[in-house]
């Protein structure tokens, strides 16, 4: 029983020794007796796979399905049925990191497809990959603009995620890269503020 406890009683009654206890149940002395739970869980018994998929969805479908509305990054995101499968074929479903130049990883096949799909989509010359996360990934976005453009000058949007921002703006302070935000109107980015921006000055990068 309880095979998975990683503890041997010997591991616990050392532990007990440590911290000057006797028993476990010394732990919870202070908890009154009075609202102690001394019934049975009534915990149903082991289901099938499948009997509890059909439970969990049964669940489920008594919630309310509601529309996102937090703004700052945080939205319903679609991800297409192919992902599941894609992600789960052998040559890119490997556990090694990227920091090694072995092109049998499955992380380095699958970046470089990433890489010149995107630019194949969107006709620019490079796209960036393997960042550590959202918010160095947008910093890095930002230094490749001012790399291309020689400005110092950038703009961005007020509805990325306030936590990416601070990021952004730290590397943009040690980088003397000056950060204005566009407005946004009803959760859009305000078209008419980023032209008028872009209107003060020729310099500006978005």
């Amino acid at each position: 029983m309880f095979k998975y406890f990683p503890h041997t009683p010997e591991d616990i009654r050392e532990m007990l020794k440590t911290i000057n206890v006797t028993s476990i149940d010394d732990l919870f002395k202070d908890v009154p007796e009075a609202i102690k739970w001394k019934k049975d869980y009534k915990i149903p018994s082991a289901m099938s796979e499948m009997e509890i998929l059909s439970h969990m969805q049964e669940l489920a479908d008594e919630n309310r399905q509601l529309v996102t509305f937090r703004g700052a990054g945080a939205y319903d995101h679609y991800a297409p049925s192919i992902i599941k499968g894609l992600i789960s074929r052998q040559e890119f479903l490997t556990s090694y990191t990227p920091y090694q130049p072995e092109i049998s990883q499955g992380t380095l096949q699958y970046i470089f497809e990433y890489q010149s799909m995107i630019c194949e989509l969107t006709g620019m010359d490079v796209s960036n990959a393997s960042m550590y996360d959202g918010a160095t990934a947008t910093a890095e976005a930002l230094f490749m603009a001012q790399a291309w453009t020689k400005s110092n000058r950038m703009l961005l949007s007020d509805l990325i995620n306030p936590a990416i921002l601070d990021v952004v703006k730290t590397y943009a302070l040690y980088h003397g890269l000056e950060v204005e935000m566009v407005h946004s109107v009803e959760g859009k980015l305000d078209r008419k503020h980023l032209k008028k921006l872009l209107e003060q000055g020729n310099d500006y990068e978005c």
